[in-house]
């Protein structure tokens, strides 16, 4: 990687939701955006953690014992084997560039990781 990412123009390139975008690659690690809305499936990954990067909305982590909300800025990491679904909030956005129960974030996964988790639907992993 030779230049800066915008992520913001990242953003703009698509509308889909929960259809990740690689923007970066470190150390054997994918870099990925995406936007999300609505809830997920509950699922759980067996061979890695998961870890979620709010940047616009505000999301749920439903865990089986808990739920964790996350902010803009805030992040928070599934250990692996732990059950749980995100869920976007429809609460008021903190940021205009997302539509009303829009999150966009940034998970971060081992390189070519084109799995959600076991039990979610397969998402292949679109270069951004």
């Amino acid at each position: 990687m030779s230049e800066p990412v915008n992520l913001a123009e990242k953003f703009a390139t698509f509308t889909e939701h929960w259809a990740p975008r690689l923007v970066a690659t470190y150390n054997g690690n994918d870099v990925r955006i995406v936007k999300v809305a609505g809830e997920f499936v509950w699922h759980a990954h067996a061979d890695t953690d998961d870890f979620f990067l709010v940047l616009e909305g505000e999301l749920d982590i439903e865990l089986r014992d808990r739920t964790v909300t996350l902010g803009p800025g805030e992040l928070f990491v599934v250990p692996r084997g732990v059950e749980h679904r995100p869920v976007a909030r429809r609460g008021v956005e903190h940021r205009p560039v997302a539509r009303r129960g829009e999150v966009r974030m940034i998970n971060i996964e081992p390189g070519g990781t084109h799995n959600l988790g076991e039990g979610s639907p397969q998402r292949p992993v679109v270069e951004g």
